[in-house]
């Protein structure tokens, strides 16, 4: 099914001369900081049978590419959900290896604050194949410790065409959960403007829709 979206999606994005996508993941996270200059705004929406669940994430460069600030607001069934503000710090970003550490801190709708930490990995095996590596957890005052990992690969079937296969972990002591997410993503560059839909179907039963817009501001 995969092979036949990318194949229908148009031509003229193989035919550009484009650097290739470097977007966010959906369930995991890539280890690539927002470039000098470049602002982007995610927007995720989760849809289960019972419920679904969105969010909007903005991302900044703070001064360079070394320093990334952002924040994430969540919206489900419930209303208005937890508010993240996140730093990443770009350790490495070498031409097959990246790595940049995220510690995000949680805002609830009501009690404490809580902490969240995050190591993304993200390592080019081969021309068209990117994987990434997730290792993290969640500190919630009233809260056991909640876990979090995962594992992708990225097939660049063409510059501006992305197949995707992720393997999201998520537990806390003693459970888990483990989340097959096969997706699609494509990007249209509009002048100066990137625009990134894609498509997921977590565990083959749920949809996962994404939508990013990539710009600079200066």
């Amino acid at each position: 099914m995969w092979l036949a979206l990318a194949a229908a999606l148009p031509l003229a994005a193989a035919a550009q001369e484009v650097a290739p996508i470097e977007d966010n993941s959906f369930l995991l996270e890539e280890a690539y900081n927002q470039e000098r200059g470049v602002v982007q705004h995610i927007n995720t929406l989760l849809r289960s049978r019972d419920s679904w669940s969105y969010s909007f994430t903005q991302e900044w460069p703070l001064g360079d590419q070394r320093h990334q600030g952002s924040y994430t607001v969540s919206i489900g069934d419930a209303g208005l959900g937890n508010v993240a503000l996140n730093y990443r710090h770009q350790v490495l970003n070498r031409a097959r290896v990246a790595l940049a550490p995220r510690l995000s801190m949680i805002l609830p709708r009501s009690g404490p604050v809580g902490l969240q930490a995050n190591l993304p990995l993200s390592v080019l095996v081969a021309p068209q194949i990117v994987t990434h590596w997730n290792a993290g957890v969640t500190l919630l005052p009233a809260d056991e410790p909640f876990y979090n990992a995962g594992a992708s690969a990225i097939w660049l079937v063409r510059p501006l065409v992305n197949v995707m296969l992720e393997f999201a972990w998520v537990g806390g002591a003693g459970s888990g959960a483990l989340i097959v997410n096969p997706g699609l993503r494509w990007a249209h560059n509009i002048g100066r403007l990137q625009v990134v839909p894609g498509i997921s179907f977590p565990d083959g039963r749920d949809v996962f829709l994404y939508l990013s817009l990539e710009h600079p501001f200066r």
